[in-house]
Formats: structure tokens, C-alpha cells, sequence
């Protein structure tokens, strides 16, 4: 429990924002994309969507696949309480959001739907993208595919299906963006990230969630840097950004978002 609040007090310390970034991948990105404060008339759409959530109080059977929530202890839980407790946070959306449309992704996956904030984010990111979504619990899966069809986003696919079986099942198409969000366990995490190298290619970015969620979510994390196909990464506590490109050095840094 103490383990991300330490962990968290260590980041600050060690963490900066854009200035003395020397790369200008990496500047950009910052002040472009994380950093960048405009108000984007699809923000609108996601409150509304995370405001239905928060005022849908029915229950529906939770099968937690992965590490499990820290929040909710019943598997009978309200899609309110999921949103409230669990669910992406808007400033989370916001930069999915924003990711999605700086780097002009088109095929992207996701692992970990759950109520489809984030994917809802991305998919207003680009409307031309193709977004496969991998939830493990058939009742989440199908309460998120209705919202989404009410939503007419008809770029998301949800995939109702354990990790591993569904990214063994993937088309060959490289992935421009990959986000880890769900099962939050080293080991599960270093698998899924070795089977998906190969669908990378040189503008690729995989974001992993909760890089601090445990002291062996960190270690995957470290062991995750130190790949030689990754050539920048950028911790920003909450969220791990992995790159590929060659014509980078080896670079690492820690960014307060």
C-alpha cells in the first residue's frame, strides 16, 4: 500500500518538465502534445460520457483477469462506482485524447477496455482510426460495447477475450500505438510487451499504465527500458511512454504531467 506514495515523493524529486530537454522529439512532445492546453471542442463528449457513467447505477458481475482492483472488493458492482473508482480520470482521457491526434495514430490497440473512457478518447482522437479494445470480462465488454454504439463510434472493436488469446489472434498489421492498460502483474506485462514488439514499427508508442502499481510493476518496467528495440522512454508516474526510433539515441526521461 505504502509502496507508489514513496515511490511517487521519489519522482518528484527526480522529475522536470521541458526545460533542459535537449531532444527536440522529445521538447516537442511536450509542449505540443502533454503540456498543451487548448480546449478541444470533442473534451465536451468526453464529460458527457463519463457523466452518463457516473449516473448509470446498474450492477453488473465483475471477472477481474488481472492484478484486480485496489478500490472494490465485490464482484457485484455498480457501473457508477466502477467509473467513480476505477475508470480513467477526464485529465487521462484529455491526453489520450490529445496523443492519439498529435501522432495522426491509425491502427491502435488496447488492452484493458473496461468502461471505455480512454478508448472513447482515442477514438474521437481520430475518427479514421482502427481501434481493436481487449476486455476480459464479458459483462463490462458488453455494457461498453453498447455505449459505444450509442456513441456511434463505429471505429472500436471490442474484443471480449483473455490477453494473451486475443494478441496471439491479431491481423499482422504494425500497431502505431499500444495501451497497456489492464493486468497489472510483471510478469503478464513483460509477456504481452515481448509478443508485440514485433508488430512495432519506428514511430510506434506503447504506453504502459501504473508503471508504479507495485514494486514488480516497476521492475518490468526498468527490465521494459532496457530493451534494445526501445530507444526513448518517458516516465511521467502514471504512465510509462516507450519509443522505437532508430535515428534516437538511448534516452530516458521523467516528465511531471
Amino acid at each position: 500500500m505504502w509502496y507508489p506514495l514513496i515511490a511517487y515523493l521519489k519522482f518528484l524529486l527526480r522529475s522536470t518538465n521541458q526545460h533542459g530537454v535537449h531532444s527536440p522529439f522529445v521538447y516537442d512532445l511536450i509542449t505540443k502534445c502533454l503540456y498543451d492546453k487548448s480546449k478541444f471542442e470533442d473534451y465536451s463528449n468526453l464529460i458527457t460520457y463519463q457523466k452518463n457513467l457516473l449516473n448509470n447505477h446498474k450492477h453488473i458481475e465483475v471477472v477481474d483477469l488481472g492484478a484486480g482492483s485496489r478500490n472494490m472488493k465485490s464482484n457485484k458492482r455498480r457501473i457508477s462506482s466502477i467509473a467513480k473508482k476505477s475508470g480513467t480520470t477526464f485529465k487521462r482521457a484529455k491526453l489520450l485524447y490529445r496523443l492519439v491526434k498529435y501522432f495522426d495514430s491509425n491502427n491502435i490497440l488496447e488492452l484493458g477496455t473496461s468502461l471505455g473512457i480512454g478508448t472513447q478518447a482515442m477514438g474521437l482522437g481520430n475518427s479514421n482510426a482502427k481501434i481493436a479494445t481487449i476486455e476480459g470480462c464479458s459483462n463490462i465488454s458488453k455494457s461498453t460495447k453498447e455505449q459505444f454504439e450509442k456513441q456511434g463510434l463505429t471505429n472500436i472493436k471490442v474484443i471480449n477475450s483473455d490477453f494473451e488469446k486475443a494478441i496471439k489472434n491479431l491481423d499482422q498489421t504494425k500497431l502505431d500505438l499500444v495501451f497497456f492498460d489492464g493486468n497489472h502483474q510483471s510478469e503478464a506485462t513483460l509477456n504481452y510487451f515481448e509478443t508485440l514488439l514485433q508488430k512495432t514499427h519506428n514511430d510506434s508508442v506503447y504506453i504502459f499504465d501504473d508503471i508504479y502499481w507495485s514494486k514488480g510493476m516497476t521492475e518490468a518496467w526498468e527490465t521494459i527500458k532496457q530493451h534494445p528495440k526501445v530507444t526513448v522512454t518517458i516516465d511521467t508516474f502514471f504512465w510509462g511512454f516507450v519509443f522505437f526510433r532508430k535515428e534516437q539515441e538511448k534516452e530516458h526521461f521523467t516528465i511531471r504531467v
